[in-house]
């Protein structure tokens, strides 16, 4: 059973593919509807026990980890539960249950929109 949540980072293209909320920080000054977006990521990640969480869903092979193989991180499991649903409701990871465990995912558009928010804008070119 999947129990997948929409990615706040990303909005739905006309064409089926996705493209981050924000534009990168440099363009211009966020509206407050991305600056809300962009605030619930980084709360997220702003815990330490939550940044090694992602970041142990991250760079699992595979792309994905069982709840099993993360959960050692210097706190109960309940307490990782709680940090795992705090990213999945910024919309960081998304999970799916296989029998008695939960897969957890970094979905690659995900990391792709943290990058482009986080990367210089590109230069206008004279015309």
């Amino acid at each position: 059973m999947s129990n997948t949540k929409a990615l706040p980072l990303l909005e739905p293209e006309a064409s089926g593919g996705v493209t981050a909320c924000c534009p990168p920080l440099t363009e211009r000054p966020f509206s407050a509807e991305e600056a809300e977006t962009a605030a619930r990521m980084f709360k997220a990640l702003g815990d330490p026990v939550r940044l090694r969480l992602f970041s142990a869903v991250a760079s699992h092979e595979g792309g994905e980890a069982c709840v099993c193989d993360i959960s050692d991180v210097g706190v109960s499991q309940p307490t990782v539960s709680h940090h795992l649903k705090k990213l999945k409701e910024a919309g960081l990871l998304t999970s799916e249950r296989r029998g008695t465990w939960v897969y957890y995912r970094v979905e690659p558009s995900v990391l792709a929109a943290m990058g482009q928010l986080l990367t210089t804008a590109p230069a206008a070119l004279p015309g």
